[in-house]
């Protein structure tokens, strides 16, 4: 099968090369699938290819996070899925064995691996994926669509759900309101009933936060952002930011826009990943700060559902195929995208 993979560490382009490689064999437990859809994450796939953050488990690697086609072979064990079906893959693997995963917080397991990390995933034509990790894609939306909803609904809905337990009526701040997973978080935050101000570093982001739903738009890089903040709430500040940057020169305004007792939660690192923090408004205002990845099974099955219904959409703004993924990363560090760039191994 063709396959972009990663057989040593080094600079990206000169170790992460499209190659013929023999198709991943099954366990019990697994399923093979042909890939039609996987979406281009530049930052995590690069940083995985120069060996950092964190060096994956093994070499050679195949990345690419959220795959989905359809299901060509099973497991002997595995009884909930069949060859012809549809699906998605979510890229977190919770152990399903520890405390937090008994509670049902899948996503906050300190054991979980990841597709595209751990072991390989979807940039190739076929993929092999623990039963467990899959997921029905709805008829009527497309390999691609579910890519891209699997990428980004789930955290999101971690982070405002399960994070922030936001409440309908409730103010929140969606800070780079025309990212991947800023938009997201837009729409599910009105779909919960809250007032949305999106916050981007471009008018024409601001725009488009404003277009997927948002009450209110501010350009942090033109415009004061608490101030704006306070001037849009009535000098309360928001309940919630939803925080998925960690830009250190946005971080602090995007903080001092919280009301009392409001809560951050974040997802992000790519702007930083340090920050400054006052401790002394931390504890006087009784903030809270949460920190989340990836999601739970009830977050992607709700998000699914979401997009089945046509209560929120995604924004893709091309499909490549598998030998043009070194362009795609291009554009995306470039800014000339509007929307995820999905790869798709089968073109």
């Amino acid at each position: 099968m063709r396959a972009n993979i990663i057989k040593t560490y080094g600079p990206w382009r000169a170790v992460m090369l499209p190659q013929e490689i023999g198709c991943p064999s099954l366990t019990d437990n697994e399923v093979l699938i042909e890939v039609h859809a996987v979406t281009a994450n530049r930052t995590r796939d690069t940083l995985i290819a120069e060996g950092k953050p964190h060096h994956p488990e093994a070499l050679p690697l195949i990345t690419g996070q959220d795959p989905a086609g359809i299901v060509v072979e099973v497991g002997t064990n595995v009884d909930r899925f069949k060859k012809g079906d549809r699906v998605v893959v979510s890229g977190r693997m919770a152990c399903g064995q520890c405390d937090l995963c008994a509670a049902k917080r899948a996503g906050d397991c300190p054991n979980a691996k990841s597709i595209g990390i751990n072991r390989w995933g979807g940039y190739a034509e076929f993929c092999a994926a623990p039963e467990k990790t899959l997921f029905l894609i709805p008829d009527n939306i497309s390999f691609y669509e579910a890519a891209v909803i699997m990428r980004h609904c789930p955290t999101a809905l971690q982070l405002l759900d399960d994070k922030a337990e936001l409440k309908p009526n409730e103010w929140v701040l969606i800070m780079g309101a025309g990212g991947g997973l800023g938009g997201p978080g837009i729409q599910l935050a009105k779909l919960m009933g809250a007032n949305v101000i999106a916050a981007a570093g471009a008018d024409e982001r601001v725009e488009l936060g404003l277009k997927l739903g948002a009450d209110f738009g501010i350009n942090y890089r033109t415009h004061d952002l608490s101030e704006e903040v306070k001037r849009i709430t009535e000098n309360r500040g928001v309940d919630v930011v939803y925080e998925n940057i960690s830009d250190p020169t946005t971080w602090p305004k995007a903080i001092a826009s919280l009301a009392y007792a409001g809560r951050l939660v974040t997802a992000g690192a790519h702007g930083g990943p340090e920050v400054t923090l006052n401790a002394r408004n931390l504890y006087l205002n009784r903030w809270q700060i949460k920190g989340a990845a990836g999601g739970s099974p009830h977050n992607v099955k709700r998000a699914l559902e979401y997009a089945r219904t046509g209560k929120i959409t995604c924004a893709i703004d091309r499909v490549m195929p598998l030998e043009a993924l070194h362009e795609a990363y291009d554009m995306i560090e470039n800014g000339d995208v509007q929307g995820k760039i999905i790869i798709d191994p089968s073109a």
